[in-house]
């Protein structure tokens, strides 16, 4: 899943949201420079995105995106999910988007933790950018898309991927739908379990 997804799926809890978001960038032994629940928010970036890449409904999407996009196929389905989590914001949380990125930007960049320079770097441009609030439409998507595009290491062809999602959105919409609501749970249940182990030591 991709950064929206991954702040939503930290459920309010302000120090697993920084752990969840910056998943991608704390590597090996960085992980113990951080307090235990930014570390519960790592270890559940990584649960999330193993049971994102296993699920069967994620898969069909990107057996559409095979064909063109061979392996970065994986990461236009997760920009593609975070399009339609914040098309259907309000029917999972009563915080409007906008504040929601607002408060998500604000608490990452007032934190004092020692964030790789990596992820400094991709958080001021999202911030300075509002990819979070941006994910909501074809635009917004394509950004992204563009951005990762120009990054990749290979012809990726990335920037073309919204073609397809304007030709199947009323398809992937629906399967979105039915994958996050077992993503949700998953997460829920996972972060459940990282908090008891908090508890017990």
């Amino acid at each position: 899943m991709n950064f929206l997804a991954h702040a939503y799926l930290s459920f309010g809890e302000e120090e697993v949201l920084i752990g969840n978001f910056i998943g991608d960038f704390v590597k090996g032994r960085e992980m113990k420079h951080f307090p235990f629940l930014v570390q519960a928010g790592i270890t559940l970036h990584r649960q999330i995105d193993t049971y994102t890449d296993r699920h069967p409904l994620v898969k069909e999407v990107q057996l559409h995106l095979r064909p063109k996009h061979s392996h970065y196929s994986r990461v236009i389905s997760d920009i593609f999910f975070d399009y339609f989590l914040a098309k259907n914001w309000s029917k999972y949380s009563s915080l409007d988007l906008k504040d929601f990125s607002q408060q998500t930007y604000g608490l990452l960049t007032q934190s004092t933790l020692p964030f790789p320079d990596s992820f400094q770097r991709m958080l001021y441009w999202m911030k300075h950018q509002d990819w979070l609030y941006a994910y909501q439409t074809h635009a917004g998507i394509q950004q992204a898309l563009e951005g990762l595009s120009r990054r990749a290491r290979f012809d990726s062809k990335m920037d073309q991927a919204t073609e397809l999602l304007q030709k199947k959105e009323g398809e992937f919409e629906q399967i979105f739908l039915e994958f996050f609501k077992d993503l949700e749970t998953f997460a829920q249940q996972t972060l459940s379990q990282l908090l008891i182990q908090d508890d017990c030591t």
